[in-house]
């Protein structure tokens, strides 16, 4: 183990009991409530109080301040860990809001959530993301660097601040934690530092029934600073706060590694009947052992969330400390301010989430009649996009040739020994690889959008995004403008077959409240597709793409029509139509030649674009009715995935044309042959329509 410097650390009584007072506070709360998790509370007060008291670097007078260290809870279930250090610092929790823990429309529900709580910055709970989203917060704090402070020496730039994680034993059994760790010491992030609360106790008791491996050499492997504090190791329970305060300025102190630290706690220290047991994890303790506890204590077991008042003036004084901190950094902020006007306001306006005026002008148009994949115009999109939007980076899980993720000429983000010929580079780079990582990108994507106004995108097959849900589920609820690029949408990728053929994945990724699932028709329709996305702040999107080529179509791409959802793409000709054909991505195409068989036929017929249901949902009734007229109920949708969802936008005597089945592996072509996806099929499912109706009268046949 790595010796560890004796930093001086002052450590009262009262900082003791204010950490008791902590421990009282977490059993009251859970017991108020009736259910939670009091233990790890319980054993983490030592770490928690310690880290905002004396180590993090926060004012909870300016919760946003652009030079605070950031600090997740990955153990989101341990949410009064994070709660009551909020109550303590100043951060506007009450003891009120402690009394409401878990309780309809309280500031603490079960879990942290981003936007609701003041000072939460993130959202916790499934276990494993939260790991992830340090990892692209640091990620972000080196990009934002880069961009607005390169030249400035180590730690001496107002943009150089610390990513503090606490992990517990779920989230490191979580695959999760493999991927986006892995990433973090492969990039060398040494503004990272993980405090991993070693308990061996999860909801079935001890760990060693499914964990045995040792984590601490598997981070060393990572590549990570690993340093180790046991509080059990003189076979007495002893909560060393001075060795962990040294170990959190070492991991301060190493700028080249992210930081790694195993601390040994006994999960409920000290419940006498409790501690170390699987039933103090997820419940609560019981009025007697909590009694007992509070005697163990030295409290009044009769008294419920007391709170001395010297204990709380004591914690207050950290607002000092962070006014303080905040000041000194607030001179160097505005030194760099004045010698770098233009970097000054790039920085306020990527931090505000603002487009540059004109920055559309830059957006590609494309052929009417060429033949351009989706994936294919996007990629161009992001390239021409590049030189405007510096705050827009990302790149692809080891499949960017495939996703066209990688701007042209843009340097990747790696350590510059890493870099390869195929991809040079540097730590400032902008491309980003996440390897074969699916959900670690999700988490890390997530990370970067919450660290302070940078876009960034992620690219996979839309098959694998099944890989990277929980981590979309968590953009949508924390509404962040993260962006996916999915593309070989559909059975058109062909000969891989069934297996990369994603026909479930559209409608399952429009059942996520608050995702915008966008399936342009062709390449200008990308175009339009990007630039309605990029203004929209406040939701995650999903790209789906094309592998094959589609033709560029005449009337597609208005990026007013298509920013509405739904649009019509052309009209009956006689501008009344008996029969409307709703198409998304690659089938626009065969509604468009459906149209021209069924207008030779003496048929009226209208063809509906609609890249995003949600943004057509979202329209009000009169445009939506002026696309979808009630009055035309012969209608039909088509789609290379399942019907599902559809039938709400064709009604009762509508026809749904698309896949209740798996893919095949064939040429393209033969594939949307076989399984009746063409125009044909199209034109038939529009008579059926029309038959629905009463419209489909017949012929008379003579006598």
């Amino acid at each position: 183990m790595e010796q560890l410097s004796s930093a001086s650390l002052e450590w009262s009584d009262l900082d003791r009991q204010t950490v008791d007072v902590v421990r009282a506070l977490a059993m009251d709360a859970v017991e108020k409530a009736g259910s939670g998790h009091p233990g790890t509370a319980m054993s983490l007060a030592p770490a928690a109080y310690l880290l905002f008291q004396r180590v993090l670097r926060h004012d909870p007078s300016d919760p946003k301040w652009a030079g605070r260290d950031r600090f997740v809870l990955s153990c989101g279930h341990s949410s009064l860990t994070l709660y009551i250090q909020l109550y303590l610092s100043g951060y506007g929790l009450t003891l009120d809001d402690l009394k409401s823990l878990r309780q309809w429309g309280s500031l603490t529900p079960g879990h942290p959530e981003y936007g609701h709580t003041l000072g939460v910055e993130t959202t916790t709970g499934p276990l494993g993301q939260g790991i992830g989203n340090a990892v692209g917060m640091a990620m972000a704090a080196r990009r934002e660097r880069g961009l607005f402070d390169p030249d400035a020496a180590e730690g001496a730039s107002p943009f150089d601040h610390m990513i503090w994680c606490f992990a517990s034993e779920g989230d490191l059994e979580e695959g999760i934690s493999h991927e986006v760790s892995a990433l973090a010491g492969h990039q060398k992030l040494g503004n990272l530092a993980v405090v991993f609360d070693s308990n061996h106790i999860s909801i079935e008791d001890d760990t060693q029934i499914a964990l045995s491996e040792d984590i601490a050499k598997r981070y060393e492997a990572y590549g990570w600073h690993v340093l180790e504090v046991d509080w059990t190791a003189t076979g007495e329970y002893e909560e060393d706060v001075q060795a962990l305060y040294a170990a959190m300025e070492a991991a301060r102190a190493e700028t080249e590694r992210p930081t790694f630290i195993k601390l040994r706690t006994v999960i409920g220290w000290p419940a006498p009947n409790k501690q170390n047991t699987g039933k103090i994890h997820g419940s609560a303790l019981g009025a007697d052992e909590v009694a007992a506890t509070k005697r163990v204590l030295g409290m009044d077991p009769e008294k419920s969330f007391d709170v001395p008042g010297e204990v709380l003036e004591h914690a207050r004084e950290v607002v000092q400390r962070g006014r303080a901190l905040r000041a000194e950094w607030d001179k160097a902020y505005q030194s760099w301010r004045a010698a770098n006007p233009e970097r000054a306001e790039l920085f306020d306006r990527i931090s505000g989430r603002k487009l540059p005026e004109g920055w559309d002008k830059a957006l590609p148009t494309f052929e009417i009649g060429s033949q351009v994949a989706t994936r294919k115009a996007s990629g161009e999109v992001l390239s021409a996009l590049a030189p405007v939007l510096p705050e827009l980076w990302g790149g692809s899980a080891d499949l960017a040739e495939s996703n066209n993720t990688t701007m042209k000429g843009e340097p990747s983000f790696i350590p510059d020994e890493y870099q390869t010929k195929e991809f040079p580079g540097g730590r400032y780079g902008r491309t980003l690889h996440f390897g074969i990582r699916e959900h670690g990108m999700g988490a890390i994507l997530n990370g970067i959008a919450l660290h302070n106004g940078t876009r960034p995108y992620g690219g996979t097959f839309l098959v694998f995004s099944d890989y990277m849900r929980p981590s979309v589920r968590l953009a949508a609820l924390m509404k962040l403008p993260v962006t996916y690029v999915w593309t070989h949408d559909s059975i058109g990728l062909g000969e891989d077959g069934p297996t990369h053929q994603p026909v479930e994945h559209l409608w399952a990724l429009r059942a996520i409240p608050g995702l915008d699932v966008v399936r342009p028709a062709d390449a200008n329709e990308t175009a339009a597709a990007w630039k309605a996305i990029l203004e929209h702040d406040d939701r995650p999107a999903g790209l789906a793409l094309t592998r094959q080529n589609v033709p560029t179509l005449e009337g597609a791409g208005d990026p007013d029509a298509v920013a509405k959802g739904g649009y019509v793409l052309q009209d009956a000709s006689n501008g009344q139509p008996a029969v409307v054909i709703i198409g998304t991505g690659s089938e626009v195409q065969l509604a468009v030649e459906a149209r021209t068989i069924l207008e030779s036929q003496g048929i009226p017929t209208r063809v509906v674009s609609m890249p995003c249901v949600e943004w057509f949902q979202a329209q009000d009734p009169a445009y939506k009715q002026t696309v979808l007229p009630p009055a035309v109920r012969a209608r039909v949708a088509v789609e290379a995935g399942i019907p599902l969802g559809w039938r709400e936008f064709v009604g009762d005597a509508g026809e749904v044309l698309g896949l209740d089945h798996f893919g095949a592996s064939a040429p393209y072509k033969t594939i949307y042959e076989q399984f009746g996806l063409t125009a044909d099929r199209v034109v038939a499912a529009a008579k059926a329509s029309l038959a629905k109706t009463g419209a489909d009268k017949g012929e008379t046949t003579g006598n």
